[in-house]
């Protein structure tokens, strides 16, 4: 067996005790989502590359094309271009680089979709190189001037060096004339070992600005003579406005105007979010509720049982011959599972202001996808993408809501073109949960068979759900297929060795609005795929950490982060009434593996003691930021697995609330370890993900513990709706 790999930091959910401190030591100043900061971003007289600009005064700003949703991206970002320019950290302060300038200068920042945890993996390279080209400009300014060899020069701490003469020049010194030099096509990016900033866990940038409350989220916009708009669309889905009888509110308080949006919704325009509010609950409407009747939980699971059997699935990955090992089989196991839809109950509610006159709009927005929010305005409006604006904010959570999902700011630009002034639309709690786009339903069968000694012959996994792509972006589908239904199952995702596999799935859309949550499509099926290799291997006799290991034998990567998991939580020595249970998962070219610890008591209340996670990204930019993805991700799985559901009736959502849509409490929070694993060998590796990976194993790892507890193996989710033993 090789060396086990190293660990490079341990971190539990204590750690964050020091950040006050910490942050104001640091004296980051964050203006990127600032209303009122002006979104011209066209080339600046000292901008040395579109996402380097040095003032003359040393200050280095530094553009961030990804939107933060707390993933820590506002900070990671800039340390991988601070790596390479070598300046000094305590001056560079980050902003959002410009929608609309990106649009204007042929995309110069590259994809600004933040989504699939792909804002430090996707773009670690070039920005990077981004960074190095910048200090070889500020160098080659520099050499020229003492006449010497670019060779003969060192940079640090925004300092160009000439070892020789000993002569420097600030890089504030240098920029302008630097700027003006041609970016070179090729430069020298450093190797792992010399990183002296990136794999550090410096204080976050809007740390301060987050505890001490200043305006970085869209919720926090103001502008001179802003109205407030507070909506409501149809409480069934595909049901349409009737009629509304403005004159009943237009006396109230503060109304300024009673606007209809699209044919489903209606806004009520105030001097105040909460007058606006308070006219709209006295609108008389009437809605057309007709599309929904019928439409509900029960259809719709129905519907997906009745898929399993059908003939238009799509196989998305076979070993072997499944169908012949099963029908030779000395025992088969053949169970159901079933996920609910579930929403994504961001903080911060779906919000945006617009101001749309003159042909023009501009817009803020807490969007994950800023290029994707113009081109909605521009669409919406019929203009010119150059006529729109888009200053994009933090974000008060995403989780995918705020990605291609763009129903939200179509709304705010109609409701502010009808207005002609400054509009901060707010949705309602009930209006956020009633009118997601949810995670969705889906149901698995699954089926394996045995020898008459209990090995495994062969495992056949049936999906069947609504497709996210067909629903947000048909462009992905293939030959009207979602092979992205099976995510986390295929080749690329799952490296069991397994003696026969074959994993297919049946499209059943609907009504109900499906979009991207946490995890897309991995977050379920690895539930379905862990809980069940764990009902494989107790079926052959074998303890499932241990079968986990001989089915992962070829894949050394997963099978060190599975072992590391195991040996930090001691796997097998959990003390007394306390149960465990174990998953991995592969996701997007990161590799995390979970052990829950968990005791039911008599009456079958189940609690969480501890969750274990180990994770290889193959290289880390900021470490105390993926402890904390992981702790979110394992908080928010646990959440899921205990009280999350979205149910209908008739084409309503029946929930509307934190009341019965709970999120997890601070009492119910375990304690969490993360181990960040180096990988053993991994020059070219392809950077892993973090924001999302540390949710698929939560789930199966904690049904799994429950099965060692109970002796029941769950199968359907969430917990609330099933009688839990002891046993």
């Amino acid at each position: 067996m090789s060396e086990s790999p190293v660990i490079e930091q341990q971190s539990g959910v204590t750690r964050r005790g020091f950040v006050f401190g910490i942050s104001a030591a640091a004296g980051g100043l964050f203006i990127g989502a600032l209303p009122g900061r002006s979104d011209a971003q066209a080339p600046a007289a000292r901008e040395l590359t579109a996402w380097v600009v040095i003032e003359p005064d040393d200050a280095v700003v530094i553009r961030v094309a990804r939107s933060d949703m707390g993933q820590g991206i506002f900070t990671a970002l800039p340390m991988l271009v601070a790596e390479e320019l070598e300046c000094d950290w305590s001056r560079v302060r980050p902003e959002y680089a410009s929608p609309a300038e990106h649009v204007a200068r042929n995309r110069v920042w590259g994809n600004m979709v933040t989504t699939d945890s792909v804002s430090v993996r996707t773009s670690q390279d070039y920005l990077r190189k981004a960074g190095a080209q910048a200090r070889a400009m500020l160098v080659a300014e520099a050499a020229a001037r003492w006449n010497c060899p670019t060779e003969e020069c060192n940079t640090r701490n925004s300092v160009v060096s000439h070892r020789p003469s000993g002569r420097s020049l600030r890089y504030g010194e240098l920029a302008e004339a630097a700027a003006r030099r041609p970016v070179p096509a090729e430069v020298r990016l450093k190797p792992p070992q010399e990183w002296q900033l990136i794999g550090t866990s410096v204080p976050q940038f809007d740390t301060l600005a987050k505890v001490s409350g200043q305006p970085i989220y869209a919720i926090d916009v103001r502008l001179p003579g802003m109205l407030y708009a507070a909506i409501s669309a149809c409480p069934a889905l595909n049901g349409k406005l009737v009629s509304f009888d403005a004159q009943r509110v237009m006396r109230l308080p503060g109304v300024r105007q009673v606007v209809p949006v699209g044919d489903n919704a209606v806004a009520v325009v105030a001097a105040s979010w909460w007058q606006a509010k308070t006219a709209l609950d006295a609108l008389p409407l009437v809605w057309d509720e007709s599309a929904g009747a019928g439409l509900s939980s029960d259809a719709i699971r129905a519907t997906l049982l009745q898929g399993l059997d059908a003939a238009d699935a799509v196989i998305g990955r076979r070993i072997g011959e499944a169908d012949a090992a099963l029908a030779s089989a000395a025992r088969v196991l053949k169970v159901d599972y079933e996920v609910p839809y579930l929403a994504h109950a961001t903080m911060e509610p779906q919000t945006c202001t617009a101001h749309v006159v003159d042909g023009r709009a501009e817009v803020w927005a807490p969007t994950q996808n800023g290029e994707g929010t113009l081109a909605m305005v521009a669409r919406t409006l019929g203009i010119e993408p150059s006529k729109v604006i888009v200053h994009k904010c933090h974000l008060g959570g995403g989780f995918g809501r705020r990605g291609l999902s763009q129903d939200w700011a179509r709304q705010a630009v109609l409701i502010a073109k009808a207005v002609g002034k400054p509009v901060k639309m707010i949705w309602t709690r009930q209006e956020d949960f009633t009118h997601d786009h949810y995670r969705p339903m889906v149901l698995a069968r699954q089926t394996a068979g045995f020898d008459a000694k209990g090995n495994l012959l062969a495992w056949k996994l049936r999906l069947c759900g609504s497709s996210i792509a067909a629903h947000l972006a048909p462009q992905w589908m293939r030959n009207g297929q979602d092979l992205g239904m099976m995510n986390g199952l295929l080749e690329s995702h799952m490296f069991y060795d397994l003696p026969g596999f074959e994993v297919s799935s049946v499209m059943r859309n609907n009504a109900v609005p499906v979009g991207f949550w946490r995890g897309v499509n991995y977050s379920q099926n690895s539930f379905f795929r862990e809980a069940f290799i764990d009902e494989i291997a107790h079926a052959g006799g074998h303890d499932p950490y241990q079968f986990r290991r001989r089915l992962l034998a070829g894949a050394p990567r997963s099978l060190a982060v599975l072992d590391e998991a195991a040996r930090r939580a001691g796997w097998g020595r959990a003390p007394a009434g306390v149960h465990q249970g174990i998953a991995v998962v592969e996701f997007d070219d990161a590799v995390c593996a979970q052990v829950v610890e968990l005791s039911v008591s008599a009456e079958g209340a189940v609690t969480v003691h501890r969750v274990v996670c180990a994770i290889d990204a193959v290289h880390v930019v900021h470490p105390d930021t993926v402890a904390a993805q992981m702790e979110g991700c394992i908080l928010q799985g646990i959440g899921a697995v205990l009280n999350d559901e979205i149910t209908l009736k008739d084409g309503k959502v029946q929930q509307s609330n934190f009341h019965d849509y709970p999120l997890l409490r601070i009492h119910e929070t375990p304690r969490i370890e993360t181990w960040i694993v180096k990988p053993p060998a991994a020059p070219n590796q392809r950077w892993g993900a973090v924001g999302e990976t540390g949710l698929p194993p939560l789930a199966p790892a904690m049904v799994n513990a429950l099965f060692a507890a109970t002796g029941q193996r769950i199968r359907s989710l969430p917990l609330k709706n099933l009688k839990l033993r002891r046993a």
